[in-house]
């Protein structure tokens, strides 16, 4: 059966569903029946052969590293591999000397303290990206830690940027900083780590997540740093309840559904809550992915923030909205790729 039939046989289970519930003045009652593994899987592997087109694209276009050209790819190509799907490895490396070379350029005013443009948030997100490709240590990633951690008054890393979603919240580059100095940090850096650590604990025990992207790495802080089970089970309790009826997630309350704010919010509460991929609300969210992803493997989401870069095409669609919709694009397919075992992919 084409991936086309086993969707719409889905759409029309819901549509039943529904029906039945409206009809029968019973309340309505979600479809529970998990996706066809080999729809999954076709919808993951049409959203990798774009992204590493796309991410050969960034490169050439501009050759500084981008959080949603390079980190986010990078880190669902690891994955993607890891769960055993073929992923182009000469592109993969390409983009990981892509981002050890921009962050080179940066070396001066790393070492100052300064970082380069978008602040922590470039330099957590090229860590973590790193970090996730197994990258060993080396001088790079040692000033770029050292620059994380150089402001030991601070108690979080504040976003210099606004182009919500990536790059405002202070939860965001709070989380990508912690990740960032955990993996490239030196012996050297361990007293100041530390003291950042503690301060940033106590700092998200205290802060009020609002928006979606908000709730997502605050959930993932909160995880890293093995803040109590209370605590993170308030916070994923707080993520599960802001699923939508279509069974995806908004970064806005006044907004709709999209696929940016579903997939950070399933990989949040798959890697920070512990959810599991066959829990019901994480298949609710898996199938509303699958409803709007577009044949060419994209997904389309809107952009919100105000354009400031010279308009170049990356080769990912939807134009004006491509940099968000490729950001969109990763984290959706990381939260389908946790529908996949990584013993079964072994198997196999």
């Amino acid at each position: 059966m084409s991936r086309e039939s086993v969707l719409m046989k889905m759409k029309m289970s819901v549509i039943v569903c529904l029906s039945g519930g409206l009809i029968g003045g019973a309340s309505l009652q979600a479809d529970t029946s998990s996706p066809d593994p080999a729809v999954v899987r076709s919808a993951i592997e049409k959203s990798i052969l774009l992204l590493e087109k796309t991410t050969a694209g960034a490169s050439e276009h501009n050759r500084c590293f981008t959080c949603h050209g390079h980190a986010m790819p990078v880190v669902t190509f690891v994955e993607a591999r890891r769960r055993g799907f073929l992923i182009d490895e000469k592109n993969f490396k390409a983009q990981v000397k892509h981002t050890l070379t921009d962050l080179a350029r940066g070396k001066k005013r790393y070492l100052e303290g300064k970082g380069q443009g978008g602040g922590y948030t470039r330099a957590g997100y090229a860590l973590w990206s790193l970090r996730q490709a197994g990258w060993k240590p080396n001088e790079v990633t040692e000033y770029v830690s050292g620059y994380l951690v150089h402001d030991q008054k601070a108690e979080r890393w504040p976003s210099n940027g606004n182009r919500p979603p990536t790059e405002r919240s202070a939860f965001t580059t709070t989380y990508l900083a912690l990740k960032g100095v955990d993996g490239f940090g030196t012996v050297e850096q361990a007293e100041k780590i530390a003291v950042r650590k503690k301060k940033a604990l106590a700092w998200l025990l205290k802060s009020e997540a609002k928006e979606t992207e908000d709730r997502v790495f605050h959930l993932l802080a909160l995880d890293h740093l093995k803040a109590d089970q209370k605590v993170i089970k308030e916070s994923l309790k707080t993520l599960r309840e802001a699923q939508q009826k279509d069974g995806g997630w908004a970064q806005l309350p006044t907004m709709a559904s999209d696929a940016y704010a579903t997939g950070s919010v399933l990989y949040a509460l798959y890697q920070g809550g512990g959810m599991k991929a066959d829990d019901a609300v994480y298949q609710r969210g898996v199938k509303y992915l699958l409803e709007t992803q577009k044949e060419d493997g994209s997904w389309h989401v809107r952009s919100r923030s105000k354009p400031f870069q010279t308009y170049y095409e990356s080769g990912y669609p939807h134009k004006k909205d491509q940099f968000i919709s490729m950001a969109a694009g990763s984290w959706a397919s990381l939260a389908l790729l946790f529908t996949i075992s990584v013993e079964e992919a072994v198997k196999e």
